[in-house]
């Protein structure tokens, strides 16, 4: 008989853990319609972004002037060569939408991933220690809420310039004060439990107690509202790129595009219409993923499952 050492055991147990997990959150996945078709075209969303190179017929920025305005492929005057036209100025605008995605995701997901590192850690701090410093962070918080989203950054904008990591920097600079407000609340409870007193009590310092077991305890509020942000910042990241102090040209992004279009809405309607669609499917698939996530962590659903 051979004796198997704790690495070995500790191999072979990884190994079905991991198809468990995989198998109960395919299953719960795969229970609710609407998480579904959101995973479907979140992941659809990432693989156009990635493989934007691939799949774009065109250069997204070749000017043609001879084929300006040109319809969808299904009007009188389209062609298969443009799928869904071209532009004021020749450009495909399938290609134009496909590598759109690369810069409307990275603004989402980077600017969400700024205002969670800002807000998280303020959040922690605030609710763990209390006191002053409670109150301090909170009154900052509420001076933030103060002034509209869209009014800072349209400021900040103004004056530093639009590009897209300013953007990436003004959105989540905004956006920190959602989770600093969700994260406290949960630490003012979590600090309460006997997991916490017992490792304050053994002299476990603070900042490995918010590290190792206050925010372990806050990622799937996190984890939530962190997916349904990433909606909301692509919209924001749109309507500024609208207004002309969004991503500037050569760089692409959606809102860009349907910029470029509006002027063109009584004439060709196609120049703005399928930017506009891509934006309201891509933020559908992520509220639909997100409202999914929300229920399946949310451990009142868990203990009716």
């Amino acid at each position: 008989m051979t004796n198997r050492t704790p690495a070995s055991r500790k191999q072979g147990l990884s190994s079905p853990v991991k198809r468990h997990s995989i198998k109960r959150w395919s299953r719960l996945l795969f229970r609710s319609k609407t998480g579904t078709v959101g995973f479907i075209i979140v992941v659809a969303v990432i693989l156009m972004a990635a493989l934007a190179s691939v799949l774009a017929p065109h250069d997204p920025n070749e000017i043609n002037a001879i084929n300006m305005f040109q319809p969808p492929m299904w009007i009188e005057g389209g062609s298969i060569e443009h799928i869904l036209g071209t532009d004021n100025l020749g450009r495909d605008i399938l290609s134009r939408i496909i590598y759109g995605s690369q810069i409307s995701l990275l603004v989402g997901i980077a600017s969400v991933v700024v205002a969670g590192i800002i807000g998280v850690t303020i959040g922690i701090v605030a609710g763990f220690y209390g006191g002053w410093i409670d109150s301090v962070l909170m009154r900052l918080v509420d001076s933030f809420l103060s002034i509209p989203n869209i009014l800072f950054a349209l400021v900040i904008l103004s004056v530093f310039g639009p590009s897209v990591w300013t953007l990436i920097f003004v959105l989540g600079v905004t956006n920190w004060v959602n989770y600093a407000r969700l994260v406290r609340g949960e630490v003012l409870s979590i600090k309460e439990r006997e997991f916490v007193k017992a490792a304050r009590s053994i002299g476990v310092k603070n900042w490995v107690i918010m590290y190792r077991h206050l925010l372990p305890n806050v990622a799937s509020s996190f984890i939530v509202i962190s997916t349904l942000s990433v909606a909301t910042t692509i919209i924001l990241e749109a309507s500024l790129s609208f207004l002309g102090l969004g991503i500037q040209s050569p760089d692409i992004s959606w809102g860009g595009i349907l910029s470029d279009g509006r002027d063109y809405l009584a004439t060709s309607w196609w120049l703005a219409t399928f930017p506009g669609l891509a934006i309201t499917v891509a933020v559908l698939g992520i509220i639909f993923l997100g409202d999914w996530l929300r229920d399946v962590l949310d451990p009142r659903s868990q203990s009716r499952r």
